[in-house]
């Protein structure tokens, strides 16, 4: 069973900057697309960036959020700056299904770590 815990979450001011981190138990993180979503309150769960091959972002976050691995450590990171009030969100680590493909769909992804509140204060 594949175990996905995110830290680095937190309350931060208009502009400023937050790092995520998202470690994964197992031995095949390396071979997985990894994500970042984000849930809002009354939203649903939207898609943020994925790193496997190559990066993706959405565009709400495209030029202020870089996600990273580190396959050695198990572990997934989403650099954050410039926030805005309407990062304010639940962000959660997923792994992706089988296949080297990028996927920005939830329903394509079928683990995930509880999630970590980031308030953005304006």
């Amino acid at each position: 069973q594949v175990q996905l815990v995110e830290s680095g979450g937190g309350l931060v001011q208009a502009g400023g900057s937050l790092r995520l981190s998202c470690v994964a138990s197992g031995r095949t993180f390396s071979s997985y697309v990894m994500g970042w979503f984000r849930q809002a309150p009354g939203k649903e769960r939207e898609f943020v960036a994925a790193i496997g091959g190559s990066t993706y972002y959405a565009d709400s976050v495209k030029g202020r959020f870089t996600i990273s691995r580190d396959n050695a450590k198990n572990t997934m990171y989403l650099q954050m700056n410039s926030l805005k009030p309407e990062d304010t969100a639940v962000y959660y680590c997923a792994r992706q299904r089988a296949g080297g493909w990028i996927a920005t769909r939830v329903e394509n992804y079928n683990y995930w770590g509880q999630g970590t509140q980031v308030t953005v204060s304006s």
